[in-house]
């Protein structure tokens, strides 16, 4: 799925990296990149969470648009990541033009 998701933002014509867990994500040094990033989060990732990641950047003070994606979310997941400041919770399978609606409304958030 990071694969694919991948693609699809670069066929928007962004920059965009996969990464297959929070861990490799934080290790990569993007975190700092805050003014020009939006993350695209599968809820449900080996290690660290999607929800644990949202919460670990809030609580540094990171100022990254996230946008949720799952196919298995509770109601409670999507409120609780809401409520976190998520840009939008998408289901999967989410359509393309869903996708590009989320983006665009991070972008415009910053």
């Amino acid at each position: 799925m990071a694969d694919s998701t991948r693609f699809l933002v670069r066929s928007f014509g962004f920059r965009a990296e996969a990464f297959l867990s929070a861990e490799q994500f934080l290790d990569s040094g993007l975190v700092e990149e805050t003014k020009c990033l939006i993350l695209i989060l599968d809820l449900r990732m080996p290690g660290i969470d999607g929800l644990e990641l949202q919460r670990n950047l809030r609580s540094t003070n990171k100022q990254i648009p996230i946008i949720f994606i799952s196919a298995r979310a509770t109601e409670q997941e999507r409120t609780q990541a809401i409520a976190g400041g998520a840009v939008d919770f998408l289901r999967k399978p989410f359509s393309e033009e869903a996708l590009l609606n989320a983006i665009q409304a991070a972008l415009s958030q910053g």
